[in-house]
C-alpha cells in the first residue's frame, strides 16, 4: 500500500526582509549601471550567487578589482576599513547591510561608550561576528557555553549577540555571565525573523514524521534550524537541493514538515516541495 506525504511548509521559510532588499539592490542597481561589483558572496547560498551572476552581479575577492561600477556591500555588514577604502578610490558604495545589523552595530557602539567590556555571542569568524567586533577597539566573541564559563570575573560588562544565534545558547550563555559579572547589560539583538523560524521550526517539529531544512551548508542560521529541529525530531535533515534527499528518510513516514533558511530562495523550496509531492512512500501499519 502506497500513500503520498502530507507536507506543511513553515509559513515564513526562506528570504528574511533583509536578503530580499539586499538582493533587490542588487538588481536594481546592476540595471542603472549595467553590472554592480558585490564584495564576497551577497549572501551564503551558492545558487542564489550563481544567479546572480548571469544578472551582471560580479563576486570579487578586493577594492582593486572594482572598475567603472558601484560595489555592493553585502547584507552581513562589512568593517569600517573597507568604507574608508572605498572613500579613498572613489567607489561608489551601495549598502545592502541588512538594517537590524546595523541596529547591533549601533548598540554595541552605546554599550562601549558606557566604558563597558564587550563580549559578542557569536560565531567565530562569522562574516556579520566580525563586523560587529569591528565597530569597537575591543571585543571578546564567546561561542558556546564552556567559552562562557572560561571568561573571568568581571565589574561590568556590555553583551550583544549574532542576529542568527539559537535563542537557547545566548539564553544559556547569559545565565552563566549573569553569575560572573556584576553589573551586565545584555541587549537581545538575536533579529525577529530569526526567533519566527526557530518558532514555527518548533510547532513543526514534534508534529512532522520529518524534518527537511532547506538551505546551505556554508549558513550560519540555516545550520541553526537543524540544530533546532533535531532537538524536537531526530528525523530533521539538511538539503541545499532535491539532490540531498534521499528516499529512505521517508520510508515509515506520512507527513514531513519543510522550513528553510532566511539565505534560501523561493524557486529551491519550492524544487523541494515539489520532489516530496512526488515521492510514494510505505505507509505506517
Amino acid at each position: 500500500m502506497t500513500n503520498s506525504l502530507r507536507i506543511q511548509v513553515a509559513k515564513d521559510a526562506g528570504f528574511c526582509f533583509g536578503v530580499r532588499d539586499a538582493i533587490e539592490k542588487a538588481r536594481d542597481t546592476a540595471r542603472e549601471h549595467g553590472k554592480v561589483y558585490m564584495l564576497g558572496d551577497i549572501v551564503h547560498n551558492e545558487r542564489v550567487v550563481a544567479e546572480l551572476e548571469n544578472d551582471n552581479i560580479i563576486v570579487v575577492d578586493s577594492l582593486d578589482e572594482v572598475k567603472d561600477a558601484p560595489v555592493l556591500f553585502r547584507a552581513h555588514g562589512t568593517v569600517p576599513e573597507l568604507w574608508e577604502q572605498a572613500a579613498q578610490k572613489n567607489v561608489t558604495v551601495v549598502d545592502a547591510t541588512c538594517p537590524l545589523v546595523h541596529e547591533i552595530h549601533d548598540e554595541i557602539k552605546k554599550l562601549d561608550a558606557e566604558g563597558r567590556k564587550l563580549i559578542i555571542i557569536g560565531d567565530h569568524g562569522h562574516d556579520e561576528v566580525m563586523g560587529i567586533q569591528s565597530q569597537v577597539s575591543e571585543a571578546v566573541v564567546i561561542a558556546n557555553i564552556a567559552e562562557a564559563q572560561a571568561l573571568p570575573k568581571m565589574k561590568r560588562a556590555g553583551v550583544v549577540s549574532q542576529s542568527t544565534q539559537m535563542i537557547e545558547n545566548v539564553q544559556e550563555i547569559i545565565g552563566i555571565l549573569s553569575m560572573k559579572i556584576f553589573d551586565l547589560r545584555f541587549v537581545n539583538t538575536v533579529c525577529f525573523p530569526t526567533r519566527r523560524n526557530q518558532g514555527q521550526i518548533k510547532d513543526l517539529a514534534p508534529n512532522s514524521d520529518v524534518m527537511i531544512i532547506v538551505g546551505s551548508f556554508t549558513s550560519a542560521n540555516t545550520k541553526r534550524l537543524l540544530e533546532v529541529s533535531l532537538g524536537m525530531n531526530p528525523n530533521s535533515y539538511m538539503v541545499e537541493s532535491i539532490e540531498g534527499i534521499k528516499d529512505i528518510w521517508f520510508e515509515h513516514a506520512e507527513s514531513v514538515g519543510v522550513s528553510a533558511g532566511a539565505s534560501s530562495p523561493d524557486n529551491l523550496i519550492e524544487e523541494v516541495v515539489e520532489h516530496l509531492k512526488n515521492l510514494h512512500v510505505k505507509a505506517r501499519v
